[in-house]
Formats: C-alpha cells, structure tokens, sequence
C-alpha cells in the first residue's frame, strides 16, 4: 500500500545519503561541469557536427574544445586524438586496427597475462580470426612485468607490444617508459600500446615522451559520461578502421560524433585538474592500508611501491568476495569483487592467477577504489564496517 511504498522510498533514500562508494574503478560519479554541458548540448546545441550550418559548426565547437583539452594535457595534437565510444572500443580500434594494417610485416604480439578482458579477448580474436601470434610475458607476485623477458621475447616480426599502465585490479603502475626504451632498442619498427583507463587523470604520462605509440582512456573512469574515450595515435602510426561510413575521426572512426559526451568528458577532465591531488589519495590509501592490514586473515594484493593512488586489493581469508561484497553493501559500502568489468563471469581472475596467488585467496578479494573525492572519513567507516563483518562471516563459514 501507500504507506509501505513511503516506508521503502525512505529507506532507499536513506541508504543513498549513508553511501561510502568505493568502486571508483567500475564507474566515477559524473562531474557536475558535465553534468551542465551535457544537457545543454543535449537541449539546445544538438546540431551535428558535419553539417555546414550555424548550429552544425557550434557542435564542432564542442568537439574542437575537448579535442584541445586532452592534446594540453598529453602535450599531443589534436590530430592524434580519435574519439570513441569509450576504453574498450579504443582498445579495439588501436589492437585490431594497428595489427591488421602492419601484419605485412609480422604477426607476433607481446602482451601481459594481467591485462583488462578488453586487451585479453581483443587479441584473442586476432590470434584466432588472423593467425596471429600473441605471445605472453610474464610478470612477478607484484604483477609487475619482467623487462629481461620482454627484452629477449621481441622479435623482428613483433610488430606491436601491449602492456597496460594500471592494472585495474591491483593497482600495480607498469613502468611503461622502460618498456618502450628496450622496444625501441630491439625493434624500432614495433608499434607500443598501452591502456591508460585506470591511469589517465590520476598519473602524469605523457604518450610521445614515454614513447607510446597508441593509448586508450575512457572517460567514466574519470567523472566523465559513460560512452565517451579516446583513442591517442601518434602522428604517422597507421590504423584500419573499424567503422567505416562518413568518415568522421580522420576517417578512422566514422558515425555522427556524441557530442554531449565529448563535451561532458572535456569538462570533467578540466574540472579534474582542480579536484585531483594525488599527494593526498596516496596518504589516504596508506592510512587505510595499514587499519584494514591490522584484521586477521587479511592480505593486501599488489606492489607496495610502484602503485597507483587509488586502488587497494584485498584478500580476505575465508570469506568469498560475493558474501563480503553484499555484506558491505547492508552496510552502505559499495566495493567490487575483482574488476567490475566482469563481475558477472564466475572464471577466477587471471590477474590474481598470475601473481601466483592461492586459490582460497582469489576467491576471496575485494577491491576498494577511491575518488578524487573520497575522505578519511569514509574509508575509516569502510574499515570499521569491514572489521566488524569479517569475523561473523567467518565464524558462520566455519559452521
């Protein structure tokens, strides 16, 4: 009746305003700059950007602007930014479409066994659709990649090179610059990319100075709209597009742009610039290290140093992710079991796999990943919550 339909409307809303969301790696909040210049796009300069007329060249406007915000802060070109619809369509376009306009020159592939399921299965297609050689280098209980290995596993028909900057996962930081200069030394002519989703507005990198060839960035990951990415192409690296039809995006990515999302994504990125200190995130992610390593059974997954700010993992011993995950959600605690990405596949996870980790503990990770707007305050909560769940739910395990 009525009176229950006030009654759960009341405890929705109260759960939402008692929310610590801590899953800042699935998904960030939109930004309230985006937020605005979405809807006003949306309401009032809607033309499409290929059309000639007034409201046509207002919403190339719009694209013109992000597409200069992202070249500031990656000190690129405007040309070498291709937007897409976001990090996995990026990844596509830069896998597939560097792979099949050089496999004239060879089809071997290096890439890691931690890579996001969009680099994973996206080379997976290529090996199995194209013949390719996709050849994996291992990496250490850290995950961190061996650079002696990928020095004597690139070859003179390696045409391309795939290694994420953050493993979205652990949080482990590639050293992705060191990579490049053994790449550069073994074989000039091999193309290096790099998927920046969990890096991008968080870390400094800059693709030409590092020597990254191309780079994929999605913006929900960083206060931006869902649907919107881009794909950094360095001047004279070859694609074959994927979408093919008016020949928007220099051709390499046709379809009517979205210009309400390539404009929500440009302000959150300059937005970002103000709110983002990573001094801070990474005092907080230690305060909170050093309280949740203090539970029994807990372990901390991942380097210790080399470390993005924003990403903890851990391994709670006898307790599946999924109960803890639903136990912290009763609480108001919003975390992911493993990435978030695919969470609904029940295979383990390949990233906990290959730093060796034991099974029990695979099972048993969760992932708390923060904000550029996430406090002591909420994190301290989340540890109280968690230290006060962790021992009921094992001792009914045990039962």
């Amino acid at each position: 009746d009525a009176a229950d339909f006030l009654r759960l409307k009341y405890v929705a809303a109260k759960r939402e305003e008692d929310m610590i969301y801590l899953d800042n790696s699935a998904t960030t909040q939109c930004s309230g700059a985006a937020i605005e210049i979405i809807e006003k796009v949306l309401r009032e300069d809607y033309g499409n950007p290929s059309s000639l007329h007034g409201m046509g060249v207002k919403a190339e406007g719009y694209l013109k602007h992000t597409r200069e915000v992202i070249a500031k802060k990656l000190h690129a070109t405007e040309r070498e930014i291709i937007f897409t619809s976001g990090g996995s369509e990026a990844i596509n376009l830069g896998l597939i479409g560097a792979a099949t306009a050089y496999r004239r020159s060879g089809m071997h592939i290096i890439t890691t066994p931690i890579e996001h399921p969009a680099v994973q299965n996206t080379l997976k297609y290529l090996q199995d659709e194209f013949g390719f050689e996709v050849e994996q280098l291992p990496v250490d209980g850290d995950g961190v990649i061996d650079l002696v290995a990928l020095a004597d596993m690139i070859r003179q028909d390696t045409i391309m090179v795939a290694i994420m900057h953050v493993n979205n996962e652990i949080g482990t930081i590639e050293p992705v610059e060191e990579a490049a200069r053994i790449i550069r030394q073994k074989n000039p002519s091999t193309l290096f990319f790099v998927d920046a989703v969990q890096s991008f507005g968080k870390l400094p990198i800059q693709p030409s100075k590092a020597g990254i060839d191309l780079m994929a960035v999605s913006g929900h990951k960083l206060h931006g709209p869902k649907g919107s990415g881009f794909l950094y192409v360095k001047d004279k690296v070859k694609l074959r597009p994927l979408i093919h039809g008016g020949g928007q995006e220099w051709g390499l990515r046709s379809g009517t742009e979205n210009v309400p999302a390539i404009a929500g994504l440009g302000a959150a990125i300059e937005e970002l610039e103000s709110r983002m200190d990573t001094d801070s995130m990474y005092d907080l992610r230690q305060r909170f290290v050093e309280a949740v390593s203090k539970i029994e059974g807990v372990t901390i997954n991942g380097s210790k140093t080399a470390v993005a700010p924003h990403i903890i993992s851990v391994s709670v011993e006898g307790v599946r992710s999924e109960v803890l995950l639903h136990a912290l959600e009763d609480e108001g605690v919003y975390v992911s079991a493993g990435s978030a990405c695919s969470s609904h596949k029940r295979t383990p996870s390949a990233t906990l796999s290959a730093i060796g980790l034991k099974k029990s503990l695979i099972e048993s990770t969760v992932r708390f990943s923060m904000s550029a707007d996430t406090t002591w305050d909420e994190l301290h909560t989340a540890y109280e919550k968690l230290s006060g769940i962790v021992p009921k739910l094992r001792k009914f395990t045990h039962k």
